[in-house]
């Protein structure tokens, strides 16, 4: 007998009294069961888990790279030596540890640069990794022929989205990624608030990045691109809803993928007989 999961919102919301015992939960649950309306949830492998590890892992580390970095960015500026992206070149690194500091801020200035030269060789192992995963994985070849997502944004939606049978339509999809609009709408009238934020925060900053990219190299993603932050007045708002169409093109892409490799698999079948 396997083990299932089920989601507990929904286990609950089935349940009409308002006394919640062990025992009445228990019995609640086996109607469930019995019933089949056990709303179970999809669970990845422990391959898939561990993973998922590697891509939280090199996301975390490129954060805190990413703090690193702008920490002693800060401290150039604040002896007027403003670099920007040739700070990090040979030239802009010698000019940055020749600052004359104070003892304290000099401590800070070489602790940082000692963790960011710790960082570096880890990042790229990770990136390595990453792209082996990636490549091994059919799906994640297929996202990766979309303009501005590679290896890791491909792999991260693979590993999170799971099968796409778990969802009826790309609706349904980006409402668990938490990029739809949020709702508080009554008497007739609609209110669209910002997005819900809900499910995978790694996925759905990942999307993002992925979609700022996309929106400089794929011609029809710069357009709305444009043309949303020209009628919003905020690219913030315009990159999320690139986002979005970038999740469903995602969707879309896996899916066709998916419907493909069953029709040859039949075809395979088939002939075999």
């Amino acid at each position: 007998m396997g083990m299932n999961f089920g989601d507990a919102a929904e286990i609950r919301a089935a349940m009409v009294r308002k006394q919640k015992t062990d025992t009445r939960d228990a019995l609640h649950i086996l109607d469930l069961l019995i019933q089949d309306r056990f709303p179970r949830i999809w669970v990845p492998s422990a391959t898939e888990r561990d993973v998922r590890q590697l891509v939280w892992h090199r996301h975390k580390l490129v954060r805190l790279r990413t703090s690193v970095m702008n920490q002693l960015h800060a401290l150039a500026l604040g002896q007027g030596l403003c670099l920007r992206k040739k700070l990090w070149t040979r030239v802009g690194r010698q000019k940055l540890e020749s600052l004359a500091l104070d003892p304290w801020a000099s401590r800070r200035r070489w602790e940082l640069l000692e963790l960011l030269d710790q960082l570096d060789p880890s990042i790229e192992e990770l990136d390595r990794a990453v792209i082996s995963e990636a490549e091994s994985r059919p799906a994640a070849v297929c996202l990766m022929q979309q303009a501005g997502v590679g290896p890791v944004t491909a792999l991260a939606f693979v590993l999170t989205v799971g099968p796409l049978s778990r969802f009826a339509n790309s609706k349904k999809l980006v409402s668990y990624l938490g990029l739809h609009p949020s709702e508080e709408s009554s008497a007739g009238r609609q209110r669209l608030g910002a997005i819900s934020k809900q499910g995978n925060t790694m996925l759905r900053c990942l999307l993002v990045e992925a979609a700022q990219t996309a929106s400089r190299w794929d011609p029809e993603l710069r357009r709305d691109y444009q043309r949303l932050k020209f009628r919003r007045g905020n690219s913030g708002v315009a990159k999320v809803a690139i986002a979005r169409k970038l999740a469903v093109r995602l969707y879309s892409a896996n899916r066709k993928q998916s419907q493909a490799n069953q029709i040859t698999t039949r075809k395979g079948t088939r002939s075999d007989r």
